[in-house]
């Protein structure tokens, strides 16, 4: 399957979680061993740079952990506050619905480890920032952030780049 076809499963889920939000639901391309794959393919590049990738809880977790593993890598989780079970380091954000807090074990990763960082969507940018600065945190080194789907009219990467201007951004499609 080619990598237009695997995006086309993708479908729109207006008004989830709350009115107004069109939420782009996922879980029919992830069901489609075919179309995962060219996904996961897709960004084979960017995760050849890296030593380690991270994910994004929830979504973002199924997408790093099948990259990890197409890399022979390890797999970070960063995961909604009090999940993870050591030591943290905790960064509160703001969503389009809401506001949260996300964590990284503070052991998670070595001094100036080049980290792929993977999520589903770029919004706003207000969770990945969170990612981020987390890794940073953690003593990470940013290589690369990829997500499937940007929605470019919330400025998420323009947000993303004023505070780290280094970081190099891979979006498989734009809405």
């Amino acid at each position: 399957m080619n990598l237009d076809s695997a995006l086309k499963l993708i479908r729109d889920i207006p008004d989830y979680p709350k009115p107004g939000i069109l939420f782009k639901d996922i879980t029919p391309l992830l069901a489609n061993g075919l179309a995962f794959s060219a996904i996961t393919a897709s960004f084979s590049n960017e995760i050849k740079k890296s030593e380690i990738v991270a994910g994004i809880e929830a979504r973002g977790f199924i997408l790093a952990s099948a990259m990890a593993i197409k890399a022979g890598s390890g797999f970070v989780p960063i995961r909604k506050a009090g999940k993870l079970p050591h030591a943290v380091f905790a960064e509160s954000y703001s969503l389009e619905y809401g506001n949260a807090t996300l964590e990284i074990h503070q052991d998670a990763l070595s001094d100036s480890e080049r980290v792929l960082l993977v999520d589903d969507v770029l919004a706003t940018g207000g969770t990945i920032l969170a990612a981020l600065k987390l890794i940073q945190k953690a003593g990470g080194k940013i290589s690369h952030l990829c997500v499937l789907l940007e929605i470019a009219a919330l400025d998420g990467r323009a947000r993303i780049l004023s505070e780290f201007p280094d970081v190099q951004i891979t979006a498989l499609v734009q809405v």
